[in-house]
């Protein structure tokens, strides 16, 4: 079958999904896309006109391209900033059982610090893939048991990990998660943390991976629809046709919507293709419907690529908003499969993920302390940050 009759297929599965999951509602022509949320009904028909727009793959490609070019516009990326010097500042290295931990620091803009912890293999050579882990909203998340135990277990099974903070979370306090321009900040540091991980002499640039949840799941599909870096990608409880987040950092600027583009999050997720993705989605928020309503429609996106057997989606219809043991198995296993990485080394006789030992002392994963201070010359608020990607940006002109 060729791509554009396996297209046409999927329209037809996903149209009948949408009519199907569907009341006969009149849903207003102009859709709030500027607001965080839409009605279920609003966004699956948001989506089914998203589906009308393109039927090949060439027009898809032309479809993504805007969409491309409205979010680094509506993020204020537009032109893209020069990149400074990373000048990265790596201290406190802990070793654990088949891995080690270190403090990281390095600078996105000058003077504008992203912070993080780097995992790394206790033992190995390189090549060896690099996998960033953005995190969800919460207190401290970047140094919370969920999030030290999925970069120690990847790091185990030969992964180099960097996991990074929000801006304005943890030691992210340069300025505040309130920042209006939080959105562009935090997608700007994710751009320079694959220019991080790449900068390491024993990580593969051209295996380079990204998942984190909630917000986390954002940052991720975010990234891999401006950043054609990243290889596998692995968004968790994030991709919805009728929730952009609530926060300024996922919906706060027109990424979605402009008088050029009107796309949504599951457009941003297709966007990955026809690279690897795992979708990962529960029964419990806002990516209930993901079976029914956002896969189907990447999934015809991966259609027109011949790239299907590229594209999973892993539902847990009885569980909730987290990045709990079952979502990180699944993508543990997804990670393994598209890197190349050793699953046997985290796997019991019972066929179980061992995720024991993976966890210290939250404090110890501190970037700046009074011994270790931020640099003297670091901005000291939103307004010098936002100066400071002007400048960049004029730079790069």
């Amino acid at each position: 079958m060729k791509p554009s009759t396996r297209r046409k297929a999927a329209t037809g599965l996903f149209l009948g999904a949408f009519a199907m999951g569907t009341a006969m509602l009149a849903v207003a022509a102009v859709l709030p896309m500027k607001e965080p949320r839409l009605t279920e009904e609003q966004g699956r028909e948001q989506l089914a006109g998203f589906a009308k727009t393109w039927h090949t793959r060439a027009e898809w490609e032309a479809r993504a391209k805007n969409i491309r070019a409205g979010i680094l516009r509506g993020a204020n990326l537009t032109p893209l900033p020069a990149r400074c010097e990373l000048k990265p500042i790596i201290w406190g290295r802990q070793v654990c059982k088949g891995y080690t931990i270190e403090n990281v620091a390095f600078e996105s803009l000058p003077g504008f610090f992203v912070t993080g912890n780097l995992y790394r293999p206790v033992s190995g050579k390189g090549p060896m893939p690099g996998i960033l882990c953005p995190h969800g909203h919460g207190d401290r998340p970047r140094v919370g048991a969920a999030t030290q135990t999925r970069c120690a277990v990847l790091a185990r099974m030969g992964a180099v990990v960097f996991a990074y903070d929000m801006v304005g979370k943890c030691d992210s306090t340069q300025t505040t998660h309130d920042d209006p321009n939080v959105l562009t900040f935090q997608l700007w540091n994710s751009i320079r943390a694959v220019d991080f991980l790449m900068s390491l002499p024993e990580v593969d640039g051209k295996r380079l991976g990204c998942t984190g949840e909630s917000g986390g799941g954002t940052q991720t599909f975010m990234l891999g629809a401006v950043d054609d870096r990243l290889a596998v990608s692995v968004p968790v409880v994030m991709v919805s046709a009728h929730f952009f987040g609530g926060c300024k950092c996922e919906s706060g600027l027109p990424i979605h919507h402009s008088d050029q583009h009107d796309t949504d999050n599951v457009e941003l997720a297709a966007m990955f293709a026809p690279k690897p993705e795992l979708v990962i989605s529960d029964g419990k928020d806002w990516t209930k419907n993901v079976p029914q309503v956002e896969f189907p429609y990447i999934q015809s996106v991966y259609q027109v690529y011949d790239a299907s057997d590229r594209v999973e989606n892993r539902h847990l219809a009885n569980e909730g908003h987290d990045y709990g043991p079952s979502k990180r198995a699944a993508m543990y296993r997804f990670m393994a499969k598209r890197l190349g990485l050793n699953l046997e080394a985290v796997t019991t006789a019972a066929g179980a993920i061992d995720e024991s030992d993976t966890t210290v002392d939250d404090k110890s994963l501190q970037v700046f302390t009074a011994e270790h201070p931020r640099p003297a010359y670091a901005l000291k608020d939103g307004a010098a940050i936002a100066g400071a990607l002007e400048a960049a940006k004029s730079k790069a002109l």
